[in-house]
């Protein structure tokens, strides 16, 4: 039977771990979807083509907060966001008008807004938008966003040419994580005529030609103006597919922001721990459950070897925005608030690391021996005389790459290589295992460029050195 609160607004259903299941538990499962998010939507493309307006204008959530991404109006860290959308009860009531999208807070039914409808609206889906900055310098922190995507807005401003230049890379790394649910969005039509918009959509569609966006809906669309919301409500709910979720694995964090949440000149005894971000890959973390943080603290020995110290602690709380959870599920974004000492949280000092059970958690590893491909050529970049972009050149021992694991973003020195394997050198230990996918990006122009993506087939493993650490806060 499904319990709402009654003291307060919204209604939103309860929560308990008194007689949780897990293997009753499904991303539409009412006590999930009423306060959680289950899946995650990247939003995609060139600098300034809408990303983080379209997010707003889904969401009521500004994703653009810190003060020099205020300044600059620019996306510079991931921005995050979540939306509930609702479908009207009454199949009479017109498409798209039928759909809406509220806020994570917005009670689960309300009547439709057509007086002669007298439907109700509906919660179908729960969706958390992961807001990826377009500039070419902050690629590594959308490859960061692209490890827990599981479908992309890619958004394209009518009054530019299409392809830009970070609109093929955002395209192309997303093509590497298998992202096959996208959505292109034509925005900004409001500032075109109708002749031009024609013309790009041509454009759009031989761009997207031969790639995994191939087939995708094109949805005009102005997100200053709210323009056509709507219709990216009806294609979520109907193109894109609830993901199939594993609830009954041993819980699984990958952690893309980390935070310290206490105001400065706070009292000791006032303090509280640190939050880790992110998104839960598998499994249910529940509040009290007992949790490990790996690889921790990591630092060199008297030898100069790489050691490691895992952080145990406690989940405190569990938040999706301002819904508190007693218990969180795979998909959307996720406030995991602990007692880890919150000064090794600031700042997204966390990101990269991995969160579950203790004791279940992958291996550390130093090196890798990756089977991996390169592309054919540099997205994003021109060479002069040639517009299909530079070649990229094969790997050369010694060189230095930047690494994308996960949410990890680190280097990597190539120490061998041969035919399509080689073995790389990390400059950060990373908590991960074989078989998982990672992207490699070069220097060039002294900016890193995407040129291809690999998988690990085996790799140095260390040990820790002690007992996992018990870094906490006094609360």
């Amino acid at each position: 039977m499904t319990h709402y609160e009654t003291s307060g607004q919204p209604q939103l259903i309860k929560q308990s771990t008194l007689d949780l299941d897990p293997t009753h538990l499904t991303p539409l499962t009412p006590e999930v979807i009423s306060r959680q998010a289950t899946i995650n939507i990247g939003t995609i493309g060139h600098v300034a083509h809408g990303k983080s307006t379209v997010v707003k204008s889904l969401s009521g959530v500004l994703t653009v907060r810190f003060k020099n991404e205020k300044e600059r109006n620019i996306t510079i860290k991931l921005g995050y966001a979540n939306a509930k959308i609702f479908e009207c009860d009454n199949e009479r009531c017109p498409r798209p008008d039928r759909y809406r999208s509220a806020g994570s807070i917005k009670e689960d039914s309300f009547p439709c807004d057509r007086p002669e409808c007298g439907g109700k609206f509906r919660l179908v889906r729960h969706v958390s938008f992961v807001d990826c900055p377009g500039h070419d310098i902050l690629m590594a922190t959308m490859l960061n966003g692209a490890a827990v995507m599981d479908a992309a807005l890619l958004l394209i401003a009518a009054n530019e040419t299409c392809p830009q230049p970070q609109t093929s890379e955002h395209l192309a790394a997303i093509g590497i994580m298998k992202l096959n649910s996208i959505l292109v969005l034509q925005n900004k039509i409001d500032l075109v005529k109708e002749a031009q918009a024609k013309e790009q959509y041509k454009q759009i569609v031989d761009f997207v030609r031969g790639t995994n966006a191939e087939g995708a809906p094109i949805i005009p669309i102005s997100a200053q103006l709210k323009y056509n919301i709507e219709v990216i409500c009806e294609y979520i709910t109907r193109r894109i597919p609830v993901p199939v979720r594993d609830f009954t694995s041993k819980p699984r964090l990958i952690v893309i922001r980390s935070f310290d949440v206490n105001k400065p000149g706070a009292e000791v005894d006032d303090l509280k721990g640190g939050v880790a971000g992110g998104s839960i890959l598998k499994g249910v973390l529940k509040v009290g459950q007992e949790i490990e943080v790996r690889p921790g603290i990591v630092f060199k020995d008297n030898e100069g070897r790489v050691q490691y110290r895992p952080l145990l602690s406690k989940i405190v709380s569990l938040y999706a925005e301002q819904n508190d959870l007693a218990f969180a599920v795979p998909g959307g974004l996720i406030g995991v608030g602990t007692k880890i000492d919150p000064t090794l949280c600031r700042a997204d000092r966390l990101v990269g690391q991995v969160l579950g059970e203790i004791g279940t958690l992958p291996d550390i590893f130093t090196e890798i021996q990756i089977k991996f491909f390169l592309l054919r050529r540099l997205v994003g970049v021109r060479t002069e005389g040639d517009r299909r972009g530079a070649r990229v050149a094969k790997l050369t021992k010694n060189e230095m790459l930047m690494v994308n694991i996960g949410s990890l973003s680190t280097g990597g020195r190539v120490l061998a290589v041969r035919e399509d394997s080689a073995k790389i050198q990390l400059t950060n230990p990373v908590c991960t295992e074989v078989k998982e996918k990672i992207a490699l990006s070069r220097r060039v122009d002294k900016n890193f460029r995407l040129i291809g993506w690999g998988e690990i087939q085996r790799g140095t493993v260390i040990k820790p050195i002690a007992e996992p650490s018990r870094m906490t806060s006094s609360n």
